[in-house]
């Protein structure tokens, strides 16, 4: 029996006030400044006490990542922590796609200690004063809605509840806590185990009633109406009602780099994933929750086009530029709008029914007209000697089962692929930071056990998301996904970028692939170095079978990735 027990330190209550907000994992690439936190966990492993599981990702960008697709899945901020500066750094790329997505997580880092010596924790090795910096959240602020430094240990529950409730508050992002390890050692003296009533948070916005009525009305009144969706589906209940609305009054809907589910491939209005002509034609386009609904410079409405934007916040206001027109704009959740627009569009369109089949009849031989060209690619390419973008999309369609989850940061494209569970697709943001899909699937997968997850990179993505750590991972942490590389040893976007700009110009003569081309290693066997399932496939005929045996292996428990050679 201890006759002195330990007086409780700043970073037990930490660990306290992150599970008292319902945090399950605290993800972790340790450093000289968690001495600290790992006390805490070791007396809390001692004492049985409930605390968030430590989970250790051998590199920073995986671990804010993994918080990401775990949050995306859960709908619960997650808590992220990284050594100083350096380790800070390491995760800004990941960071970006997490503010640019809305994506609720705590990151934190430790901070070189502040003193040189006296308190406990003072600086007590060679990198402690190389470390330090003048701001250390300068390099990090234009992507979190909140960042501090804590500056006492009996602060610790008030500093918390303060960064998640900006984190959680519409429009939601990331928020940033410098850790002091001085401050994290501070004992203190025993506080009052009482209930900790949270503080209550603002409900999302919600469309004022007026705005709802003249989106009504103008949608009602639209011969050609077109809503183009971006960001809707994170909540599958979104794409639940955006489905029945679409069917109901005959609304054609086109996903534009989508981030997730908005309807089934296989739904008649669903008109693939660019607008195309129904842009131009449109007379009406809904906005919902898209910071890019078209490219200006290739395509725009008419002139007199009504134009509605809808989302939390319809401006983007953290975007320097955009300039998308809009007729009306309206900030509100998508379920509080959707949920008010159905019954003021019934009450519009109760004796148009006819109108309305007429239109309905009009999209789908559009959508059944689109889906014979697409078969008619597929098609093609099955009998091609290379493997293209069209025929991958298609196999995978073999080894996705209803309620599987798939990862995209290559191109996954419903045309060739189509989905048919709200809930079943995760992208990229849209800021584009390559290396978030194979540790997003991974935090996806931690939060979805018993689903079979599936991602889809480019082999840049791939090499970006720090393989061997996430493999590591995989591993370590028995999270068996299936990963798919578009390998076509190219930067895609550089040559694309190029040739859009200089079709006629000397680097076309290259085919726009200076600065482009990839290595070609044998991915394959990175997988297998982790007691994985790899193969490499070039041609097309080999790779409906090389996908149904790896998927297999992740049946089986073992992770598992295929590199598909690509044209």
């Amino acid at each position: 029996m201890d006759t002195h027990p330990l007086r409780r330190i700043a970073a037990e209550d930490y660990l306290d006030a992150l599970a008292a907000h319902g945090i399950d994992h605290l993800f972790v690439n340790p450093g000289t400044d968690f001495a600290p936190i790992i006390e805490a966990f070791a007396r809390a492993a001692r004492t049985n006490r409930p605390v968030p599981r430590p989970m250790i990702v051998p590199h920073e960008h995986a671990a804010v990542a993994m918080a990401h697709g775990y949050t995306l899945v859960t709908g619960r901020p997650q808590a992220v922590m990284l050594h100083v500066n350096v380790g800070l750094a390491n995760s800004i790329n990941a960071l970006i796609d997490a503010s640019r997505d809305r994506v609720p997580l705590l990151l934190t880092s430790g901070r070189t200690p502040i003193t040189e010596e006296g308190p406990h924790g003072a600086r007590s090795v060679y990198i402690h004063w190389a470390q330090e910096m003048f701001d250390q959240a300068g390099m990090l602020r234009e992507f979190v809605k909140w960042d501090y430094e804590m500056r006492r240990g009996d602060q610790v529950f008030e500093v918390v509840d303060r960064a998640l409730e900006l984190a959680q508050t519409s429009p939601t992002g990331p928020v940033y806590l410098a850790l002091p390890r001085e401050v994290l050692g501070e004992e203190l003296d025993a506080r009052a185990d009482v209930p900790r009533k949270p503080r209550a948070r603002p409900q999302p916005p919600r469309a004022a009633a007026g705005d709802v009525e003249r989106a009504a009305e103008w949608i009602a009144a639209a011969t050609h109406p077109l809503i183009i969706t971006g960001q809707l589906g994170r909540d599958p209940s979104e794409a639940v009602l955006l489905t029945r609305l679409a069917e109901r009054f005959a609304l054609p809907v086109v996903p534009f780099n989508p981030r997730h589910f908005a309807i089934s491939g296989n739904h008649p209005m669903f008109q693939g994933a660019a607008p195309g002509s129904l842009l131009t034609k449109a007379d009406l386009i809904l906005v919902l929750e898209s910071d890019v609904p078209w490219i200006p410079s290739l395509a725009s409405p008419a002139m007199d086009a009504r134009i509605i934007q809808v989302g939390e916040d319809p401006l983007y206001q953290r975007y320097p530029m955009r300039s998308f027109r809009s007729d009306l704009t309206i900030t509100s959740s998508l379920m509080a709008f959707l949920n008010a627009l159905e019954p003021a569009l019934a009450e519009r369109t109760a004796l148009r029914e006819a109108e309305l089949a007429a239109r309905r009849n009009r999209l789908a031989a559009r959508s059944t007209q689109l889906r014979a060209g697409w078969a008619a690619e597929i098609e093609k390419a099955g009998r091609a000697e290379t493997i293209n973008l069209a025929w991958l999309n298609h196999c995978l369609h073999a080894v996705i089962e209803s309620d599987t989850l798939v990862v995209n940061e290559y191109s996954f494209r419903q045309e060739y692929c189509p989905l048919d569970q709200p809930g079943s697709l995760f992208s990229v943001g849209p800021a584009g930071g390559l290396g978030w899909g194979f540790p997003a699937a991974l935090g996806i997968k931690l939060a979805s056990p018993d689903k079979q997850v599936v991602a889809l990179l480019g082999d840049g993505a791939y090499m970006f998301a720090n393989p061997t750590a996430c493999h590591f991972i995989a591993e370590s942490q028995k999270l068996p996904v299936l990963t798919v590389i578009y390998n076509n040893a190219l930067y895609g976007a550089v040559r694309r970028a190029t040739l859009d700009m200089y079709q006629a110009g000397v680097a076309a003569e290259a085919d726009g692939r200076l600065l482009a081309e990839l290595p070609n290693p044998a991915f394959e066997r990175i997988v297998e170095a982790h007691d994985g399932h790899g193969e490499r496939v070039e041609h097309p005929a080999a790779l409906p079978a090389a996908l149904q045996r790896a998927a297999k292996a992740v049946r089986g428990g073992r992770q598992a990735l295929v590199n598909v050679i690509c044209s």
